[in-house]
């Protein structure tokens, strides 16, 4: 059996102000597969640590600049395509300078609990695990697995 497999890395960050209020980015339906407000983050390249990644793809879709942002966990899943093990490490900060700025990735806002509770932001596909898993010390993997039926399954580590 090979130890090796085809694996997609990449990265997402939860970026949290003193008022306890988080950045998300509002992915336009036109230019994704999977819609509504996410966190930011995205591929680490080549030759690229993880930090250096979470970094430089903050900067690249917020604006912000991060510092100090700590790896709390790991989601991840196979593709239904080809199977290729996605990994998605997980970060989150309260250290950053700069101002919030929109790209080409989508709109991006500040949002509070209370906008996600009330549904006043729609969240984009699996988010709502994503946040469940962050503001929730008790894991450190979300891992989705597909059940005899093909039913995606949510699993916390």
């Amino acid at each position: 059996m090979p130890r090796s497999q085809e694996v997609i890395l990449t990265n997402m960050c939860l970026i949290e102000d003193a008022a306890g209020r988080f950045v998300m980015q509002l992915r336009s339906p036109e230019r994704y597969a999977w819609s509504g407000a996410a966190l930011p983050g995205g591929h680490i390249e080549e030759k690229e640590s993880l930090h250096a990644s979470v970094v430089r793809e903050i900067k690249e879709e917020t604006g912000l600049t991060i510092v100090n942002p700590k790896l709390v966990g790991v989601k991840h899943f196979h593709t239904r395509d080809d199977g290729t093990r996605y990994l998605v490490f997980l970060y989150r900060t309260t250290e950053f300078t700069g101002e919030i700025q929109s790209s080409e990735e989508g709109e991006v806002v500040w949002v509070s609990h209370d906008d996600i509770a009330s549904d006043r932001v729609e969240l984009a596909d699996s988010m709502d695990d994503l946040l469940t898993f962050y503001f929730n010390d008790a894991h450190s993997e979300l891992y989705y697995e597909r059940d005899a039926d093909g039913i995606l399954q949510r699993i916390f580590f």
